[in-house]
C-alpha cells in the first residue's frame, strides 16, 4: 500500500492485485498523469480533506465576530439607520430559531384544577402558587407555576427560567427534597458543588419581594419519552434533541418553541398590566438564561432581562449539545450583537455562578445522540463579549444599559436574594429588599406528576411538529408553482433563479473557487482494462479535492470520451467503487466505477467528506452556525473536479455524468442539480440516485418511521428548513432538462417502496408535462441497498451517447 492512498490495506491491495491481473508500474514514466506534479501525500487522503475542511470552517468561525462588529459599526451612524437594523436583526433572529408561527391570543393565564385538586399548589404568608397553563401555539401550551405576592402591589411580572434540568418547583422552593434555608449549601462530597446543588429559589424570592412570577416547564435532558414505543423505538436522545432533530428539518427549532412560550407569556402580563402597568421581566439560568436573552432581544415589550450562566463569546458552540445549533447564528448574532439589541433596555448578566453542567449524552436505549457539553461559561470569556457589546453601543447607551453581577463568593448558586434584589431596585425605580424571613413551602398536590407534566410538554411540541411535516409538501409545491413550464427553455430560466435559493438556503453558497487547482497526481494501479491514478486538487485555502481516475487502455490521443462520476457513500472511499469481489465494499458497490470504465467510460471517483465519524459530522456543526452545511464544501469540490476533467485530452466536458450509491446518491440528488452546464463552466448532464431517493423530509423528520434518522447516530444528517424548501423531487426537479434516474432495491432499508414511488412520481410528471419524458425513469429491483447495474447502465450508454461493447 503506498501511504496516503484510498486502498484500504495491504491485504485488499494483494486482492485487487489478483483479482484484477493488476501490474503495478510506479516507476514507469506514467507514475504521475501528464499534466499533473507528483502526488507526495503521505497521510491518507480522507483525513487530509476532513482536517483541512475543520481548519477551514474554525477559520470562518473566528473571523464572523470582527465581520459582525465593522457591520454593527457600518450599518448604525444615525438613530433612523440604527431602529431599522434592529427591526431586520430582531426579525433574522426569530427566523433563525424558527419562531416564525402565529402565537394563540392571550385571554388569561388558565388555573390547572380537577373536582380532585385544586389550583393552589403551595401557600404562605409571603406567596401563593398556582398551577397554571397558558396557550402559546395552536395545540401548544405552556405549563408551570404562577406565583403572586399576597402582601402588596405586584412590583413587576416576571417570567422565570429554569435550566432544563429542573423543574418550576424546584426553582419555586416547593421540592419535597430540597428544604434547605435559602443561603445554605448543599454539597455532594463537601468539596465541589453537587450538580443539584446549583439550583436557587430566584421564582420564590422574587415574588416574596412583590413580584408576580409565571415559571414555564422547560422541555428537559431527559430521555423517557424521546421514543416510539409503537415501533419498538428508545433512545438515550435528551428530550431537547428529539425535538430539535424533527423540527429543524422545518424551520423550527425547539428554542424558537419555548421562545414563543416566554413571550406568550409577555402577551398575558400585557394583558394583566391593562390593569395596572409594571415591568415586565425574564430571568434565567443556563438553558433558561438562553431563552431569557433571545426573548428580551426579540421582543422590546420586555423591560429588562436577568441572564445567568449562559452569555458568552459563542466561537465555541458547535462543542454545546446539537439542541443549541442555530443555523446561521453566527453571522449576525454573537452573544455581544444580541445584547445590543436588548439595550437601552436593561440586561444584567450574571458572571461565574454555579450552573448544572453536562458532560456527554446520557446512555439510554439506542445511544444515538450527538455529542456536547455544557460548563458554566468562563468569566474571563464572558467579560470579553461584554466588552465588544459595549463597542457596539455608544459609551451613554452601554452605561445605561450593561450591568454585571457576581453571585456570593460563599454561594455562588444563581440568582440569589440579594442579587434579585439589586437588579428589581434598578428596574422597577424603587428600593427593594431581601424578605427578612423565608418561609418554606408544602406540596399540596398529592398525585401531581412532574414526569407526566414533561410527558404532556414534549408530546404536544412532537404534535406540532409532526403536523408541520405532513402539511410541507403545500409550502413546496407553491415555491415550484411559481416557475415557468410553458417550454424547457422557460422553465430553465425560470429554475436558474430558483436553484440559486435553494443553494443558498439550503446548502450554504460558498464564493466559487478561484484558486489554482495545482493538479497533483500518482499511479494507484494499472490492469488491462485501465490505468488508475490518485488526484488531488486545491479548491480553497485548507481545503481539498480528492479521488480516483481510471482511464481506459484503450484510450486514442485526441479521442473524446465521456465520464461517469462514481461516489461512494457513508465512510467510504473511491476505491470501495472500483474493488473486486474481495473487498468489504463489493457487496454494496459490486465495482460500478471498475465496470463501467471497463465498458470504455472515463471514470472519476471522488472522495466525498463524510467518512471518519464524529470528525466530519462535527463539521456539519461548525459550519451551520455561518449558514453551511456539509455541502457548501461538497459542491465547490465537485466543480473544481469538473474544471480539472474537462482540461483532459480525452474528456468530453458536454458528457460528464454522475452516479453516486447510499450518501453518494445523497449527493446525486444535491450536487448536479446545482452545477448545470454553462458557457463558462462544465457541469453534469445528468445524474443517477441509487439507494437513496426518498421522501427525505418524512425520512429525517417522522417518528413513525422505524427508518427515520430520528432513531439513527447520524446527528448531521438534519437540514436547516428543507421541509418548506425543496425535497427530492424539487432538487430533482432543478437537473430539467438533463437526464435524470432513480435505483431502488425493494429491500433497501433506507425506506420503502411507497414513499420512493410517491416522491418520484412528481418527477415523472413534470418531465412528461415539458414533453422529455423519456429523460427520466426508475428501475425497481429484487435486491438490498445496493447497485444493481441493469437499467442504470443503459441509462449511461443511451445518454451519454456512448455504444455497449461486446
Amino acid at each position: 500500500m503506498r501511504p496516503g492512498s484510498f486502498l484500504p490495506g495491504f491485504l485488499l491491495w494483494t486482492a485487487i492485485l489478483s483479482a484484477e491481473g493488476v501490474a503495478q508500474n510506479a516507476a514507469t514514466p506514467l507514475s504521475v498523469l501528464p499534466g499533473t506534479d507528483p502526488l507526495t501525500e503521505t497521510q491518507p487522503l480522507d483525513e487530509v480533506m476532513v482536517q483541512g475542511i475543520d481548519q477551514f470552517a474554525l477559520k470562518a468561525i473566528a473571523a464572523a465576530a470582527p465581520a459582525r462588529q465593522v457591520a454593527w459599526q457600518r450599518d448604525g451612524t444615525d438613530v433612523a439607520s440604527g431602529e431599522k437594523r434592529l427591526d431586520r436583526l430582531r426579525e433574522v433572529l426569530r427566523r433563525r430559531i424558527g419562531a416564525i408561527d402565529p402565537r394563540s391570543t392571550a385571554t388569561g393565564i388558565e388555573l390547572i384544577a380537577t373536582t380532585e385538586t385544586d389550583a393552589v399548589v403551595a401557600e404562605n404568608d409571603q406567596v401563593i402558587v398556582h398551577a397554571v397553563r397558558w396557550s402559546a401555539l395552536n395545540g401548544v401550551s405552556a405549563e408551570g407555576l404562577l406565583l403572586s405576592p399576597q402582601v402588596g402591589d405586584v412590583i413587576a411580572r416576571v417570567v422565570a427560567l429554569p435550566d432544563a434540568d429542573w423543574t418550576p418547583e424546584m426553582i419555586a422552593g416547593i421540592v419535597e427534597d430540597h428544604g434547605q434555608a435559602d443561603d445554605a449549601r448543599q454539597t455532594d462530597t463537601g468539596s465541589e458543588p453537587a450538580r443539584d446543588s446549583c439550583r436557587s429559589r430566584y421564582a420564590l424570592n422574587l415574588a416574596a419581594m412583590g413580584c408576580e412570577v409565571l415559571v414555564p416547564t422547560l422541555i428537559s435532558r431527559g430521555t423517557e419519552f424521546s421514543a416510539n414505543p409503537e415501533i419498538g423505538r428508545a433512545t438515550n436522545l435528551s428530550h431537547r434533541e428529539f425535538i430539535y432533530r424533527q423540527a429543524f428539518e422545518l424551520g423550527r427549532h425547539v428554542i424558537g418553541y419555548e421562545v414563543q412560550k416566554v413571550l406568550a407569556a409577555v402577551d398575558q402580563f400585557e394583558r394583566r398590566n391593562e390593569q395596572r402597568d409594571v415591568p415586565v421581566v425574564v430571568a434565567g439560568v443556563s438553558e433558561g438564561g438562553l431563552l431569557a436573552f433571545y426573548s428580551a432581544a426579540i421582543d422590546p415589550r420586555i423591560d429588562a432581562a436577568i441572564v445567568s450562566g449562559y452569555f458568552d463569546q459563542r466561537e465555541g458552540v458547535w462543542r454545546e449539545p446539537i439542541y443549541r445549533n442555530v443555523w446561521g447564528l453566527l453571522n449576525e448574532h454573537g452573544d455581544a450583537e444580541i445584547a445590543a439589541m436588548v439595550a437601552p433596555r436593561l440586561l444584567f448578566v450574571e458572571v461565574d455562578p454555579i450552573i448544572p453542567e453536562v458532560v456527554g449524552p446520557a446512555k439510554a436505549g439506542r445511544n444515538i445522540a450527538a455529542p456536547g457539553s455544557l460548563r458554566s461559561p468562563d468569566p474571563a470569556s464572558v467579560l470579553a463579549e461584554l466588552e465588544r457589546t459595549r463597542r457596539a453601543l455608544t459609551k451613554q447607551k452601554a452605561d445605561e444599559a450593561i450591568r454585571v453581577l457576581r453571585p456570593d463568593r460563599d454561594d455562588p448558586r444563581p440568582l440569589q436574594s440579594q442579587v434579585l434584589a439589586k437588579c428589581l431596585t434598578e428596574i422597577c425605580g424603587r428600593k427593594v429588599d431581601v424578605p427578612q424571613s423565608r418561609q418554606s413551602l408544602s406540596e399540596r398536590r398529592s398525585r401531581f406528576s412532574p414526569q407526566e407534566r414533561q410527558r404532556g410538554q414534549v408530546q404536544e411540541l412532537v404534535d406540532f411538529t409532526q403536523d408541520l411535516l405532513r402539511k410541507s409538501y403545500r409550502r413546496r409545491d407553491e415555491r415550484f408553482s411559481k416557475l415557468d413550464r410553458s417550454s424547457i427553455s422557460d422553465f430553465e430560466k425560470s429554475a436558474a433563479g430558483a436553484r440559486d435559493s435553494v443553494y443558498q438556503d439550503l446548502f450554504g453558497k460558498l464564493p466559487l473557487p478561484v484558486m489554482d487547482p495545482s493538479p497533483r497526481s500518482r499511479l494507484l494501479f494499472e490492469n488491462e482494462s485501465a490505468r488508475a491514478y490518485e488526484i488531488v486538487l486545491d479548491v480553497y485555502e485548507d481545503v481539498i479535492a480528492a479521488g480516483v481516475l481510471l482511464l481506459p487502455r484503450d484510450l486514442k490521443a485526441g479521442e473524446k470520451r465521456p465520464v461517469v462520476v462514481c461516489q461512494h457513500g457513508l465512510e467510504g472511499t473511491p476505491m470501495d467503487t472500483i474493488s473486486g469481489p474481495e473487498s468489504r465494499g463489493f457487496r454494496a458497490y459490486k465495482s460500478f466505477a471498475a465496470e463501467l470504465a471497463k465498458r470504455g467510460f472515463i471514470v472519476y471517483a471522488p472522495q466525498n467528506p463524510y467518512r471518519g465519524g464524529d470528525a466530519f459530522r462535527t463539521l456539519q456543526r461548525k459550519s451551520n452556525v455561518l449558514g453551511r452545511s456539509l455541502f457548501s464544501y461538497i459542491i465547490p469540490q465537485h466543480l473544481v473536479t469538473l474544471r480539472w476533467l474537462s482540461t483532459l485530452e480525452n474528456v468530453d466536458r458536454n458528457r460528464i455524468g454522475f452516479y453516486g450509491l447510499s450518501y453518494g446518491g445523497k449527493t446525486a440528488v444535491r450536487v448536479p442539480p446545482m452545477l448545470p452546464p454553462t458557457e463558462t463552466e462544465p457541469g453534469y448532464c445528468l445524474s443517477i440516485c441509487s439507494a437513496d431517493f426518498n421522501e427525505w423530509v418524512a425520512k429525517n423528520a417522522s417518528v413513525d418511521a422505524r427508518f427515520s434518522y430520528l432513531w439513527t447516530g447520524e446527528y448531521e444528517i438534519f437540514e436547516w428548513d428543507m421541509g418548506n424548501v425543496a425535497n427530492y423531487a424539487e432538487l430533482s426537479m432543478l437537473m430539467t432538462p438533463r437526464p435524470f434516474m432513480v435505483e431502488r432495491g425493494h429491500d433497501d432499508g433506507v425506506g420503502i417502496d411507497e414513499w420512493v414511488a410517491w416522491e418520484y412520481a412528481k418527477v415523472r410528471r413534470h418531465y412528461n408535462k415539458l414533453g422529455i419524458g423519456d429523460r427520466t425513469e426508475i428501475e425497481f429491483f429484487d435486491g438490498p441497498h445496493t447497485i444493481n447495474g441493469a437499467a442504470t447502465y443503459d441509462f449511461l450508454h443511451r445518454h451519454l451517447d456512448w455504444p455497449r461493447r461486446k
